[in-house]
């Protein structure tokens, strides 16, 4: 960068980092002629989107409504019920139609491009930035924010200063830190004196402490409920497909719970209870088994359970309930089929841990609405500083819903960064 041509280049609007939220903050803040310039640390842009939806770009989720969204992101969802209400996942799909990337809903809700890679969705943005005039500054690092009179003077790189009139912060959180995500942001926020919540892994795998868990490692259940046991309470937390690994489970049930599991993880031990037969309650169970264990006088009992559950696994629950896999059924006793269905009903294994960031797909935590409106992703406590998309205090479930929170903040940051320019 020519350090003393960008110190008299002044910006409408100066746009720090290049993810999906920070491109769709450049493309609407550089409507009317604006003047935009985009910062980012890498020499490409989108790394990380690169990876969404493995490969395909899982872009949004259809079907809800913005109430619907807003409930899946949680606790903190009714911050975007203004930005949603004008730009939802409609408008997403609808947006990125107009721009020749059509998109296709697959029967669960998820959105993805037709051509279901992720890079011609970059592709997209990235020729949207140059049609719309953004001046893009790649490999630029940035060491903080100059602040005077509540207001953000200048940003400062290592080499030079970027002036404008407004700031868009949208550097991600810290997961997946190998794509730039790792957490500069939240530093230069403190610094400043904005109020960042602990950033933690969201949407992450499982470590679990038992061994047995890890011996099955491979094996897929397509369909399981979820439940955290924590001082004497259970608490139910999803239902659907597990799977089983060198370290622990994950898969969608697991990956979506995980934000809940790391916030009990954080006020101490935890368990883990995975149901096997979610469909079937406990007295019906019982009954199966009353039922079945008449007719099958000489089968043991692994290749009993074997007829429901994978090989590897009916082995591990016949040893859990420490019968023995090659137990014949006709000598199993009532109070031992009693604890059987019981424990299909509910095994228990001990959280460790969830895996890191480098693993995470997305992180929890950062920046408190508290001190953003939501109607403008500005910031309450500098005029000039808007927000866009991890950076915030905001993540949702898989399914595209935080791609929708990176288009929907992106865009209503970058329209209202433009100032008295006209918001279309």
């Amino acid at each position: 960068m020519d350090t003393d041509k960008n110190k008299l280049e002044k910006f409408d609007v100066a746009v720090i980092g290049g993810g999906a939220a920070g491109m769709m903050a450049a493309i609407w803040a550089a409507q009317d002629g604006a003047r935009v310039v985009l910062v980012e640390k890498n020499k490409t842009l989108g790394k990380k989107l690169l990876m969404t939806g493995n490969g395909r770009c899982n872009l949004t989720h259809a079907h809800d409504s913005v109430r619907e969204f807003v409930e899946k992101i949680g606790k903190n969802g009714k911050f975007l019920f203004s930005s949603l209400s004008t730009f939802g996942p409609d408008e997403t799909m609808d947006w990125f139609g107009k721009l020749d990337r059509k998109t296709r809903i697959e029967p669960d809700g998820r959105v993805f491009p037709v051509s279901d890679k992720a890079q011609d969705v970059l592709h997209t943005l990235g020729r949207t930035l140059t049609r719309s005039g953004v001046k893009i500054m790649f490999e630029e690092t940035v060491l903080g924010f100059k602040i005077k009179d509540k207001k953000v003077e200048y940003v400062e790189t290592a080499s030079g200063k970027i002036h404008a009139t407004n700031f868009i912060l949208a550097t991600g959180g810290k997961s997946y830190p190998a794509t730039g995500s790792t957490g500069d942001g939240y530093r230069w926020m403190e610094n400043i004196g904005h109020t960042v919540n602990l950033p933690a892994p969201a949407l992450a795998p499982v470590k679990m402490a038992e061994a047995w868990v890890k011996n099955l490692q491979g094996i897929t259940l397509p369909n399981v409920g979820l439940s955290l046991v924590q001082n004497d309470h259970k608490a139910n937390i999803g239902r659907g497909e597990m799977i089983f690994t060198h370290f622990g489970v994950s898969g969608p049930a697991i990956i979506n719970a995980s934000r809940v599991i790391g916030e009990y993880l954080q006020k101490g031990a935890v368990f883990l209870e995975i149901d096997l037969l979610p469909e079937m309650n406990l007295s019906t169970l019982e009954e199966k088994l009353k039922k079945d264990f008449g007719s099958h006088q000489n089968k043991d009992l692994k290749n009993y359970l074997a007829e429901m559950f994978p090989q590897k696994l009916a082995k591990e629950i016949a040893e859990l309930i420490g019968l023995g896999a090659a137990k014949k059924i006709n000598s199993i006793s009532k109070p031992e089929r009693i604890s059987l269905a019981r424990l299909i009903k509910g095994v228990r294994t001990s959280v460790s841990s969830l895996l890191g960031f480098n693993s995470a797909m997305v992180t929890s935590g950062g920046v408190s609405l508290k001190e953003v409106d939501p109607k403008t992703m500005r910031s309450k406590l500098f005029s000039n500083l808007f927000f866009a998309g991890e950076i915030l205090d905001l993540d949702g479930p898989t399914g595209g819903y935080n791609l929708q929170i990176a288009w929907t903040t992106g865009r209503t940051a970058g329209v209202n960064a433009r100032g008295e320019k006209k918001k279309t």
